[in-house]
């Protein structure tokens, strides 16, 4: 199993991806010209590293219930 400082620093660099492709999504949307397939992939992205951002938090919260 990999270690929970190696998580939180995953668990970190993902998040600022996250943040990131946010930013990006919000000037895209913004300029006169809109090209909807780029959109389209980066909230694609955005979305994979949401669910890997919840996986890892999960794997990081003990499970009360064992």
């Amino acid at each position: 199993m990999v270690d929970e400082d190696s998580l939180r620093e995953q668990l970190d660099e993902l998040r600022r991806e996250h943040k990131s492709l946010d930013e990006q999504l919000e000037q895209l949307s913004r300029a006169q010209a809109v090209d909807f397939l780029t959109i389209a992939k980066l909230k694609k992205e955005k979305l994979r590293i949401k669910d890997t951002i919840q996986r890892i938090e999960s794997m990081l919260i003990p499970d009360i219930l064992a």
